[in-house]
């Protein structure tokens, strides 16, 4: 049960596969994309077959909101027996670069997503792209134009107002393939000329307005070198894409609805194989950002310690933080699919990660906050080992060697000197459980030359071993410790959300975004761990019992072991849906 991130990995493919098998069986998956996939398989479309697709472009980290379209993608295939594709969309040379490739397949494998040996590259078809670009030429159905973007977005019209037809649009077939291949031989400068779809410059839809294709781009490609210097735009590329590889039905987010006139369009025109594109909407979430642009300025201009900062939502960084990838999973089928944007609370998938680690992390003590206590009718030379469980629901998962001695370290805010009503824990003269071990009762306060709280002076009682009473006398409090003498030091990192706000990106004029990063969204404390705690390995997730969940960091060293929060044992999903 106390497994590494891989494990939970390789669980989280088979898991998903199985349980998404059984919803298919029991009827209970309803949303409409399922709907209609059920359709076109009783209608016999695509042959009954289901082939889905995810098509990240490489040219940063995948976040939360792609781990909703990896779940769905992948998620579809499986229930229906299908396949999913990898394919990136690396169509713009100038932002991509292999990090991000390699990122992109280990965060899809973490989610359990496996595309067995259908790892594809728009830039695959480059040759085919090109040809099916002369196609459209040569049926009078695209032309190359000179104009230059500003002008080409200054004719393109408004909602209200139609565009304008570029004085380019009539050119001949045979001098748009010239001019089309003298393009692709490097020819002209970038910006120089473009390629437009001929569409219709009064349709309603601004998308169809002769909309671009191929653009000229002098720049190296990270797979085809300088072979291109011509690359077409992601509306042309990725429903070709999507007609190459075989693809049934092409989910996307729902920014892509106005778009899918113009995948029909590039489709039915050219005459070729059709999937059928279905919108979505895409995650929001609360107190979180997920605009790639306003990712990329927060990790370049040092707001975060990179992409895989356990505050941002990138995929990298939830794992970091020790986000299992179930917890994911039971997000993703919690908020649903819809066709209308809406925003998910934040607390929800805290709830999922803190349902998810409450089942399956294993229990250890760590204090992170420390008073010293000394514990003066327990002998100075001596140690007692308790063997302690994991797991405290069902003790057959495994124990742990815990020692005990004369001094200990407990947390600071389990001492009051002057307690509140009804408090429980430790003050002057009052006897508390030390979890597992004794009865402990505190009998003096020692304060340091400042006034400071220096250490409590406390007895236990030595026939409570196991913190059972004796006399089966009541003891409400019950407190965790850490031996002193055994202890391990350690780094916590107390990570909280990155925005103080609801929703980050709504902000008066001449504010930024920005404006509402939290000014303490990482706090770094100095704690104590118990032994077996500083043996975990790197990415594996436990709960600092009474405290928290926690990861193990990868900076973590041989001599100073550091733990990330995942998160903590409150649950605000609880009060929030009693709000509602």
């Amino acid at each position: 049960m106390d497994r590494t991130q891989s494990e939970m990995a390789k669980e989280a493919a088979t898991g998903l596969g199985q349980s998404l098998e059984k919803t298919a069986k029991s009827g209970e998956q309803t949303d409409f994309i399922r709907t209609r996939i059920l359709e076109d398989q009783k209608s016999g479309r695509f042959h009954g077959l289901v082939h889905t697709r995810f098509p990240p472009e490489p040219n940063g980290y995948l976040h939360l909101g792609h781990a909703k379209s990896i779940c769905l993608n992948f998620g579809v295939a499986r229930e229906f027996s299908g396949k999913c594709n990898l394919r990136f969309d690396d169509t713009n040379p100038v932002k991509e670069d292999m990090e991000y490739v390699n990122a992109i397949r280990e965060d899809v494998r973490w989610l359990g997503g496996d595309w067995e040996d259908r790892e594809f590259y728009a830039s695959n078809y480059f040759e085919a792209l090109y040809n099916y670009a002369e196609a459209l030429i040569k049926k009078g159905a695209a032309y190359v134009d000179d104009l230059s973007a500003d002008e080409i977005r200054a004719m393109r019209g408004t909602l209200t107002e139609p565009g304008k037809e570029s004085p380019y649009r009539t050119r001949s077939v045979e001098e748009n393939l010239d001019l089309f291949r003298r393009m692709r031989n490097g020819e002209f400068p970038d910006g120089a000329r473009v390629l437009r779809a001929k569409i219709d410059m009064a349709s309603p839809n601004i998308v169809m307005r002769d909309p671009t294709l191929y653009r000229i781009r002098h720049t190296t490609h990270q797979r085809t070198g300088d072979t291109w210097c011509i690359y077409p735009l992601y509306d042309f590329a990725h429903c070709l894409s999507d007609s190459l590889e075989g693809i049934t039905h092409s989910l996307c987010t729902l920014e892509f609805v106005n778009n899918r006139e113009l995948y029909d369009w590039v489709l039915e025109t050219l005459d070729v194989y059709h999937p059928q594109q279905i919108e979505f909407a895409r995650l929001n979430l609360t107190y979180t950002v997920l605009s790639k642009r306003k990712l990329i300025q927060l990790v370049k201009e040092g707001y975060v310690q990179g992409w895989d900062d356990p505050r941002m939502p990138t995929l990298c960084g939830l794992r970091r933080r020790g986000v299992p990838p179930e917890a994911l999973h039971e997000f993703c089928k919690r908020i649903g699919l819809a066709r209308a944007d809406s925003t998910v609370e934040y607390a929800l998938l805290e709830f999922c990660v803190r349902e998810y680690l409450n089942a399956h992390a294993p229990r250890l003590m760590a204090v992170l906050d420390p008073i010293r206590v000394v514990i003066e009718n327990y002998p100075e030379d001596q140690t007692e080992i308790f063997d302690l469980p994991l797991y405290p629901e069902d003790e057959s998962f495994g124990t742990r060697k815990v020692p005990f001695c004369r001094e200990l370290w407990i947390e600071r805010d389990d001492f009051r000197a002057d307690p509140p009503k009804k408090f429980h824990r430790l003050y002057p003269g009052n006897e508390v459980r030390l979890r597992y071990a004794y009865l402990l009762t505190c009998r003096e306060v020692v304060y340091d030359e400042r006034g400071e709280l220096l250490e409590l002076r406390c007895t236990i009682d030595s026939q409570s071993r196991g913190g059972q009473s004796p006399d089966g006398r009541k003891v409400k409090g019950t407190i965790h410790w850490v031996s002193a003498r055994h202890a391990k030091a350690c780094e916590v990192r107390l990570y909280d959300q990155l925005f103080s706000v609801p929703d980050p990106e709504n902000v008066p004029e001449g504010k930024t975004f920005l404006d509402n990063i939290a000014p303490n969204s990482l706090t770094k404390v100095k704690g104590f761990l118990e032994p077996a705690l500083a043996e975990r390995k790197v990415g594996e997730c436990v709960q600092f019992e009474r405290v928290g969940y926690f990861c193990k960091d990868k900076d973590s060293t041989p001599l100073l072991p550091v733990f990330n929060r995942t998160a903590t044992l409150r649950d605000s999903w609880a009060k929030l849906e009693k709000k509602h």
